[in-house]
């Protein structure tokens, strides 16, 4: 009975001892597991909340990891270029932009361009931010939020020995220059409704697309005044060379700070007031300020003559030889060759269309095409597809879609039209007996436009062809108002920078007159190639 009952109790443990293991095991799994996730709850825990906690202090533009500010490099110490790299623009704009960034853990991405592209572009959400030394003006706020961040005034700055005036109204009739695209025209359009009210003569107002030229016309006495802000100014007076003086600060309330402008969105702008304020609590605009010498006390020196000398061929040959022009050229050069290549492509089919016979509709589609993109301005075109063509197709506000794509496209799509023109007036000009004697020959439609009607037409449309891209590639310079770095825009940065108005100019100079003169040369090699045909026809018609 004993052995039966060991041997009982040994049967037992053996077959059924793991089912009470593997019952025990489950719940101990479970409770391990359950441990182990309550821990890493506790050790990831704070991380996860820090990391929300941090995401909600990043503006909605920012939140990609990227911060893409719009910015004019036009206006030191704020934003200029301060070496030979247009793409890479400095001053106390851009030290504020790299704080925010690295405030925002967000890497900064600087689009310059052209100042009356700033907003367009922001509205367009090419960019998250604008900052280029713009005042902040209620009018701007309207469309856009602003976050000031610099104390400024409004300067009236004339030729050196010019007397200060006491007010605005002093300026009744004399000619002042602007910028375009700021608001200084729109401040002394009110003032000229005063004055008009008061019986006195209005002040004339002249707009020039760029700071430099503003100034410029200042220094060769074409106007009297022209407005511009005191911080610019204070940094200008080593390039001005004791030129000029300051005549007049108004006491305008609405013309005291720079702006850094967003779109629409109370968040973003609180986001932005609060790293604005801690970077002024730290020091760090303080700091800027001191580097880029924004302060009152260096006005005396704007009057000090450090006269320049008349022609500084150091800064020519070094613009003329520098890889900056170099690569402007090459821009330039790319962008014309390319957009005339595609309009040549798109033209030839549209011009055999339009020359058939009868009147369909794709021949009146196409006459509306030639009309409308010949009719329109080619400035107009290209600030529509850089500006307006995001608005209605969002895929456009992609990084994809660089200034030297939109460029191409309107260029193309505009000089399509005038070639157009060109090859249906080279085909009309083939004698149609040739193409009736070819068809008697029993040559196919194919044969008779490859062996008897494109030799003869290429032979009459490639004179006006090179003519016309030879004006191609002097319109790319339009092209500099949506940031391509051409050549003319590279020159005006350059300008912008140095103020040797003459020097930078003649190196720009130098170089479309040496791509213009080699096409030219081009054509006169062609045209002596295709003047046997001439000849021979003539001896034919002689005989």
């Amino acid at each position: 009975m004993g052995t039966l009952s060991a041997a009982g109790n040994g049967f037992l443990r053996q077959h059924f001892s793991g089912v009470g293991r593997f019952r025990l095991r489950k719940p101990l799994h479970h409770i391990r597991t359950a441990c182990l996730l309550a821990f890493g709850l506790l050790v990831a825990g704070p991380t996860v909340v820090h990391a929300q906690t941090a995401q909600t202090d990043v503006p909605s533009f920012a939140q990609n990891g990227t911060l893409t500010v719009c910015t004019n490099p036009t206006l030191p110490p704020m934003t200029f270029v301060k070496g030979s790299d247009a793409s890479k623009p400095e001053g106390m704009d851009i030290d504020v932009a790299r704080a925010l960034a690295e405030r925002w853990h967000a890497t900064l991405s600087i689009i310059p361009m052209d100042f009356t592209g700033l907003f367009p572009s922001l509205g367009a959400q090419r960019c998250g931010m604008v900052i280029s030394g713009i005042i902040q003006l209620p009018d701007r706020e309207k469309n856009f939020d602003a976050v000031a961040y610099q104390d400024t005034a409004l300067t009236v700055v004339a030729r050196a020995n010019t007397a200060p005036i006491n007010s605005m109204a002093d300026l009744s009739g004399k000619t002042i220059a602007v910028q375009s695209g700021t608001s200084y025209a729109a401040r002394i359009n009110r003032e000229n409704e005063a004055l008009t009210a008061a019986g006195k003569l209005p002040i004339i107002i002249q707009q020039y697309p760029t700071e430099d030229q503003v100034v410029q016309q200042v220094l060769i006495g074409r106007v009297f005044a022209f407005v511009s802000q005191d911080v610019e100014l204070y940094f200008r007076q080593k390039q001005l060379h004791g030129k000029v003086r300051i005549i007049l600060k108004p006491d305008y309330s609405d013309y005291r700070h720079f702006a850094i402008y967003l779109r629409k969105n109370a968040q973003d702008r609180t986001l932005v007031q609060n790293a604005i304020s801690t970077l002024e609590q730290d020091g760090t605009l303080t700091a800027y300020r001191q580097k880029w010498s924004i302060s009152s006390q260096t006005e005396q020196a704007l009057t000090q003559d450090n006269s320049a000398p008349a022609f500084n061929w150091g800064a020519f040959f070094s613009a003329l030889t520098s890889m900056a022009f170099l690569r402007g050229a090459f821009i330039t050069l790319a962008v014309a060759l390319l957009s005339h290549a595609i309009a040549i492509v798109i033209s030839i089919p549209m011009a055999i269309t339009l020359n058939g016979r009868g009147n369909s509709l794709l021949k009146a589609v196409l006459k509306t095409y030639v009309s409308v993109f010949r009719g329109a301005p080619t400035l107009l075109q290209l600030l529509f597809i850089w500006n307006a063509l995001p608005q209605f197709f969002p895929i456009f506000r992609e990084q994809w879609f660089t200034p030297f794509l939109a460029t191409l496209v309107a260029l193309s799509i505009n000089e399509s039209a005038y070639q157009v023109e060109i090859n249906r007036s080279a085909l009309s000009a083939v004698d149609g007996g040739q193409e009736l004697a070819a068809d008697a020959l029993g040559m196919s439609r194919r044969q008779v436009y490859r062996y008897v009607i494109f030799p003869q037409a290429l032979r009459i449309a490639l004179p006006p062809t090179i003519n016309d891209f030879i004006s191609l590639l002097k319109t790319t310079s339009l092209a500099s108002v949506i940031s391509l770095q051409e050549l003319l825009a590279i020159t005006q940065v350059q300008v912008a920078r140095t103020f040797e108005f003459t020097e930078y100019y003649a190196a720009a100079l130098v170089y479309y007159l040496a791509m213009v003169f080699f096409f030219l040369f081009l054509q006169k090699r062609v045209e002596r190639r295709f003047s046997w045909a001439d000849r021979k026809k003539a001896s034919a018609n002689a005989s």
